[in-house]
């Protein structure tokens, strides 16, 4: 049974990310110095992504395609359209939710519109 993905920790996951680099690393018969070259990152990069520790997603992605493993970005990569009637329910929510301009208080607490010049 698969684990929810939702309920795991960040760390747990950047683990796991790191667990999957190393395993097709290994199964292609790359040692982490040749993945490192042919990335074009440091040794020390692709230790700590095997490790875990992803500091930069543009290093990761770059291990990935040595690898020829980013194929689990392509559903990130798709363009999700809007019908016209989903774009303007969306749009008229978000109107629907912006801040109303405030009024300045005076000394004892009740509100005045302040008057513009234009």
């Amino acid at each position: 049974m698969e684990e929810n993905i939702y309920l795991m920790p960040d760390g747990v996951i950047t683990s796991k990310i790191g667990e999957y680099i190393k395993r097709h690393r290994l199964r292609q018969g790359f040692t982490q110095t040749v993945l490192a070259d042919e990335a074009q990152v440091s040794y020390s990069t692709v230790r700590a992504i095997e490790g875990g520790r992803i500091g930069n997603f543009d290093s990761l992605l770059r291990v990935m395609r040595v690898l020829g493993v980013l194929d689990v970005f392509v559903p990130l990569t798709k363009d999700d359209e809007l019908s016209p009637t989903e774009y303007l329910k969306l749009v008229g929510s978000l109107n629907g939710n912006r801040r109303k301009r405030g009024f300045r208080k005076d000394k004892r607490g009740n509100s005045k519109k302040e008057n513009s010049e234009w």
